[in-house]
């Protein structure tokens, strides 16, 4: 079950679920303005899909810790959320508008399936001894993904249609479905050993409590969160950088890219050569670089940004790999996918937020407001200097 197969099946899966899930933003964003010539109803999509999750996460989690076959209900997950992006785009221009951001809202309810909720699998295919070196390798899965999606859903939308786009980013994500059907099952858990309905609320308390209750786990999580909120901000900053940095709002595009292949070439790093840094020092060290590059974006010289882009993706990239090998030590087999699950849904919260509140902010002071998502991000600095240290376990 632990074989190389299963691994390398895992990760192929991985990259085509992730790809097509980055994809599907752009796409449906290009898709909706292609459809209804406006911005702002095409962004209802993209917010849509990206706020549900903040509730399918830990419901999703607490499914996937109760099935036998977690893997099974992964793949449908997956084939689910694959087939709300097609109805999402049947709708468009056919039904009204709220009818659709509402199908784009129920299929963001799966969207923690691509995160979270696969990487809560990675014990069940790598062996104890190689998990840290599996561990980045994951991560690079979602570097390579926010390379590959938006460029594949710009060439795609360019070469054929936007429509065209939505479809591709939606086959990836239903192709990565057998991968996850393939997965082992739950050690130790009987077929139909689910518990019951009326257990749900209990499992998900349970859930929450072990994130918010074990330090290591609280810490980390509140971290990244924190940094997540800030790459938010960053992200909607983006369209004002490049128009005053490079000349066009669509140049601002290009920093995103440099953080996404900086991010995944550290990762490849770590992957042959790991740090001595324990995971929950990366996390920190993570937090403080990306705090000192945002506040050196907020200079707006070219050459600066593209550093500090650069520098963003050096504490992005370590950083995801230290949180899933605390996240690995420290979630109890059977709330395993919640825990993933349940800071894959708070991540996005972060981003989205984040998003929200530079959006207002970023045209009244754009160095303002990169600056604040600096405090924002070393805020997660003094997360791991609160009393009591993370245990180590093997």
């Amino acid at each position: 079950m632990r074989s190389r197969d299963a691994l390398g099946g895992y990760f192929a899966g991985a990259v085509a679920a992730r790809t097509g899930d980055e994809m599907s933003g752009p796409a449906l964003l290009l898709a909706g303005f292609a459809v209804t010539g406006s911005s702002s109803q095409a962004s209802l999509l993209l917010a849509g899909s990206t706020v549900a999750a903040a509730v399918g996460g830990p419901v999703l989690g607490a499914l996937l810790d109760r099935a036998a076959r977690p893997g099974r209900l992964l793949g449908c997950a997956l084939a689910l959320y694959g087939a709300g992006l097609l109805l999402v785009l049947a709708g468009l221009g056919r039904v009204p508008l709220s009818a659709v951001v509402l199908t784009a809202v129920a299929a963001g309810l799966l969207a923690p399936a691509l995160s979270g909720g696969w990487t809560a699998q990675l014990p069940r295919v790598a062996p104890a001894t190689a998990l840290p070196r599996a561990n980045a390798l994951d991560a690079m899965t979602f570097g390579t993904a926010a390379l590959a999606g938006p460029a594949l859903a710009g060439l795609t939308a360019g070469a054929l249609n936007a429509p065209t786009a939505v479809v591709v980013s939606a086959a990836l994500i239903a192709l990565a479905a057998p991968a996850a059907w393939r997965l082992p099952e739950a050690v130790g858990r009987a077929e139909g050993d689910d518990r019951g309905p009326r257990r749900l609320p209990a499992d998900l308390l349970a859930g929450a409590r072990c994130v918010l209750r074990t330090p290591a786990l609280a810490r980390a999580t509140f971290a990244s969160v924190v940094c997540c909120a800030a790459q938010g901000m960053l992200t909607a900053c983006v369209p004002l950088l490049g128009e005053r940095a490079f000349g066009g709002a669509g140049q601002g595009a290009f920093l995103l890219a440099c953080t996404a292949l900086s991010a995944l070439a550290a990762n490849a790093v770590l992957a042959r050569a790991p740090l001595a840094l324990a995971p929950a020092a990366l996390v920190r060290a993570a937090a403080l670089v990306q705090a000192l590059a945002l506040a050196l974006a907020a200079t707006g010289h070219p050459a600066l940004l593209i550093t500090a882009a650069l520098l963003i993706g050096l504490g992005e990239g370590p950083q995801l790999t230290a949180l899933f090998a605390i996240r690995h030590r420290e979630a109890p087999e059977r709330l395993r996918g919640q825990v993933f699950t349940t800071g894959a849904s708070l991540k996005l919260t972060g981003f989205a937020l984040g998003a929200a509140v530079a959006g207002a902010t970023a045209a009244r002071s754009l160095p303002g407001t990169l600056l604040l998502a600096a405090a924002v991000a070393l805020l997660g600095t003094p997360a791991y200097h609160r009393r009591g240290r993370d245990r180590k376990r093997p």
